[in-house]
């Protein structure tokens, strides 16, 4: 164990953009402009340990309202790691949501430690990669979303999310080296997705649709935004039997799992007709 002073620290917004590089290293693939969006979601709930005044690990909690809140970030130094260390850090940040139930989306290596904390499994999710498509023509229903009235699009994403979302969606939606896309049918928004440029090619999050055709559709006309040479990757929620084969079928391979656990009870989400997760750092 170290003798060097350990001390915590709520992040600035450059501590953070340290922490996304970490994310980069542990291979989470972050998006290129993930820091904004991430940081004014709450800013009082990004957490850094430091050895000395060398920052060796992270993690957030951010508290969407007095009900609910979602972990991330949770990284220490692989040469640190066993001590202790994340863990101090772990307690300071569900303290900031303290009465609040408390998601997360874990990798298979940390589901047991989640456990010990309270954390329940609500489902499965897997990372899938595909290529993109590179220019093409897609069904004329598919509008840029900026053409949708915005209450429209917060109010359906509110299927999907526990607690509304409405500043972190206007600026996820309109993020550097993005496109959001949604299907409008007879003036009704029945689904919708956002494509952004990541650490290594792009990253379907989320992506919502009514019907498994309409998030086909979604997925393919977004995915004319990369080049057929880039990788795209989405975060695909188990929530039916024949996810796996939607999957297949837009030629995704699976790459690695995740959990969705939750501290209290699990919130209702529409699972249903939710295709691809929105980060796995925030929710």
């Amino acid at each position: 164990m170290t003798t060097t002073p350990y001390k915590i620290r709520r992040m600035s917004r450059l501590d953070l953009k340290t922490a996304i590089g970490w994310a980069s290293r542990e291979g989470w693939n972050p998006g290129l402009h993930d820091l904004d969006p991430f940081y004014d979601l709450d800013p009082d709930g990004y957490f850094l340990g430091l050895l000395g005044e060398r920052p060796v690990a992270s993690v957030s909690c951010i508290r969407y309202s007095n009900r609910y809140g979602f972990l991330g970030f949770y990284i220490v130094d692989p040469d640190l790691r066993g001590q202790g260390l994340g863990l101090a850090l772990w307690n300071a940040a569900l303290e900031h949501v303290s009465g609040c139930v408390v998601g997360l989306d874990g990798v298979v290596a940390q589901q047991d430690n989640y456990r010990k904390s309270g954390f329940e499994l609500a489902w499965h999710n897997v990372r899938y990669q595909g290529r993109g498509r590179g220019p093409g023509r897609h069904d004329a229903r598919i509008v840029p979303l900026s053409l949708v009235p915005f209450d429209v699009l917060t109010a359906y994403d509110r299927a999907f999310h526990p607690e509304p979302r409405v500043a972190f969606l206007r600026s996820w939606t309109r993020l550097a080296q993005s496109q959001a896309l949604g299907w409008v049918e007879k003036g009704e928004l029945r689904g919708y997705g956002v494509i952004r440029a990541c650490v290594e090619g792009h990253k379907l999050a989320p992506l919502c649709a009514d019907t498994a055709g309409l998030a086909a559709a979604l997925f393919e006309a977004l995915c004319a935004s990369a080049a057929p040479h880039e990788p795209v990757f989405i975060d695909l929620p188990q929530a039916l039997p024949q996810t796996v084969a939607w999957a297949k079928s837009l030629g995704l391979e699976p790459t690695f799992p995740t959990a969705r656990m939750y501290r209290g009870p699990a919130p209702r989400l529409d699972l249903l007709r939710l295709y691809g997760l929105t980060a796995l750092e925030v929710g």
